[in-house]
């Protein structure tokens, strides 16, 4: 599975607080810890932490470059941030994310052309999250054919079936691992699935538990990639677990540390 590390998000008072000072020492941890602790990529959003948002973004990827090369999962809804993001990464990016709005898609599928990289879209359209799989899968094919007018190829596409809290949608997890099933279908070469898979555990009790089990079944399921805390040791061993299990990766007696180290 593609593991893309969550943790160097505005949003987090950590990163904001570093984001304002300017003090770099907490995003090259974070980048560091990540990126030992098994992380593919590692997202990168600005969040509410900063008058100028594009300074900030360069600020955050200069930074985390002088610790890290994994590629950065460019995170932003501002399309000058998202251009000032994958300039600074030099290349080693993939964005996240675009709608299947067509607004969305004539700015985005252009800008992964043209940069050479992976784009995550999430089933969302015009008229919001379908209520279940087969409207999310139709949301996923107008997305391919965007992509497709745009020279984007399907296996470069992650297609998000937007997973929402169980505590206020309990029904959605199962939409969601449906829809990662379908997008299967869509296309040959079909294109990849991701999920943000914090999203699920939103506002419950046993958020690390929920996110776990979440995470095993969405594998079983077909699921590609995860932006996921790739610093709870618990679920990294969980996901490792699944992976073996499902023929993913050799087995050896002690398949967690030869994973890590792999990886790390």
């Amino acid at each position: 599975m593609i593991v893309i590390g969550e943790r160097i998000n505005g949003m987090f008072v950590d990163v904001r607080g570093a984001i304002q000072s300017q003090d770099p020492e907490p995003i090259r941890d974070l980048a560091r810890r990540q990126q030992a602790a098994g992380a593919d990529y590692l997202d990168v959003n600005v969040g509410p932490a900063a008058d100028d948002p594009v300074v900030a973004m360069q600020w955050l990827v200069a930074t985390i470059r002088e610790v890290s090369d994994l590629p950065l999962a460019i995170d932003t809804t501002r399309q000058a941030v998202m251009r000032a993001g994958l300039e600074a990464a030099g290349g080693k990016a993939m964005i996240n994310s675009t709608t299947g709005e067509k607004k969305k898609l004539d700015v985005l599928m252009p800008m992964a052309a043209e940069f050479g990289v992976p784009i995550i879209a999430l089933t969302i359209s015009e008229q919001g999250v379908p209520r279940d799989a087969n409207g999310r899968a139709e949301v996923a094919l107008n997305i391919l054919a965007a992509a497709l007018e745009h020279g984007v190829m399907p296996d470069s596409i992650l297609i998000d079936a937007v997973i929402l809290p169980v505590s206020a949608q309990q029904e959605n997890p199962g939409h969601v691992l449906e829809t990662i099933r379908q997008t299967k279908m869509l296309s040959d070469p079909a294109p990849k699935t991701v999920i943000g898979l914090s999203n699920v555990s939103q506002n419950a009790l046993y958020r690390e538990l929920i996110n776990r089990t979440c995470l095993t079944m969405a594998l079983g399921a077909g699921l590609d990639a995860a932006i996921v805390d790739c610093l709870d040791d618990e679920l990294m061993d969980a996901m490792i677990t699944a992976e073996l299990l499902l023929n993913h990766q050799v087995y050896s007696a002690d398949y967690l540390k030869a994973y890590r180290a792999s990886h790390g």
